[in-house]
């Protein structure tokens, strides 16, 4: 029977476990736990045995991983992002890697960027605090602002970027510009936005959304510079990845006001605990990463999950390949 590896997935089979049931069918299945920094070579040693992977949005698996572990057919992302895989050195080993498709995840992770956008500019987080504190009385302390004819600049206008857009130009009568390098002034347009250069969208937006893949290019892509550009009192809202932006960079310009409140689903290096410096400030918003925790979009995923097992262990292509490469001289039923 095959070895299926669950690693660091906390919700994989937990809502839906007719997932577990499908996948004992086609061989023995074990949960793992490890930390987020495990080496490659002690995560790859851990996991030797297990010839499938169902990967969450931690540990790396790095050169180092795929140098140690031994035979592998498939790692598939229980999830849409996959910079914590190294696909160049997966590729290299023949390992074929996956993800959910984008629309799986498209409405629930777009409604909660909206719906901590519309927690920090509304300050509903701590005029709901103030109550349960017996301080109703404090609500004028709690004027925020409203979405309609603001410019609202969406950097990633894919799956979940357009949805965004779409929301907040259609259902709040906002703006909508853009920034994304990989689709065309045409496509753009066909979404509702407008495309601009990432200068532009910095100067001219009232309220910011990342919605974009974590790469090696845009590592930090908002830093000092970019934040000496935008407007004075900006929101920033981020479903993406945390290391999109420079933390030091949006801790300086928290400080000094030019940021006026953040709304994250995501941190560099999380998860983190109480005592993160970006915590101390009352107009940030930090979720725990559940911006795909719908039920709707749980069971989608560890449906496409599992489909990708069932595929690859009869000999087909699944959905969603990454590194499409890998399957260059095997033979596949279909």
């Amino acid at each position: 029977m095959t070895k299926i590896a669950i690693v660091n997935s906390s919700s994989f089979g937990k809502y839906y476990p007719e997932h577990i049931e499908r996948l004992k069918k086609l061989g023995d299945v074990e949960r793992f736990e490890f930390p987020e920094d495990i080496d490659g070579k002690t995560l790859a040693e851990k996991l030797n045995g297990f010839p499938i992977i169902i990967a969450s949005v931690k540990p790396y698996y790095n050169k180092e991983f795929f140098n140690h572990k031994d035979k592998t057919i498939l790692i598939t992302r229980h999830g849409i992002g996959y910079d914590n895989i190294d696909i160049k050195s997966a590729t290299e080993k023949g390992i074929i890697v996956t993800k959910v498709g984008g629309e799986t995840e498209r409405e629930a992770v777009a409604e909660t960027a909206v719906a901590l956008l519309m927690s920090v500019i509304r300050k509903i987080r701590e005029a709901s605090l103030k109550v349960k504190e017996g301080k109703w009385k404090e609500r004028a302390k709690f004027i925020g602002w409203e979405i309609k004819g603001k410019t609202i600049g969406i950097i990633g206008f894919g799956n979940i970027g357009s949805r965004v857009g779409e929301i907040l130009k259609n259902g709040f009568g906002a703006k909508i510009i853009v920034y994304d390098p990989y689709l065309s002034e045409e496509e753009i347009n066909k979404r509702g936005g407008e495309k601009v250069t990432l200068e532009d969208l910095l100067k001219n937006s009232d309220i910011i959304s990342l919605n974009c893949s974590l790469t090696s290019e845009n590592y930090h892509m908002l830093s000092f510079r970019e934040f000496s550009l935008m407007k004075n009192g900006v929101f920033i809202i981020n479903t993406a990845r945390g290391e999109l932006i420079d933390e030091k960079a949006l801790i300086s310009n928290l400080e000094s006001g030019k940021v006026g409140g953040v709304g994250f689903d995501v941190v560099e290096g999380e998860p983190i605990d109480g005592n993160h410096p970006l915590l101390k400030f009352d107009n940030v918003i930090i979720t725990p990463h559940i911006s795909a925790y719908t039920y709707e979009a749980l069971k989608a995923m560890g449906d496409k999950v599992v489909s990708d097992i069932e595929k690859v262990l009869k000999g087909e292509i699944p959905d969603e390949v990454i590194n499409k490469e890998v399957l260059e001289g095997k033979r596949w039923k279909s």
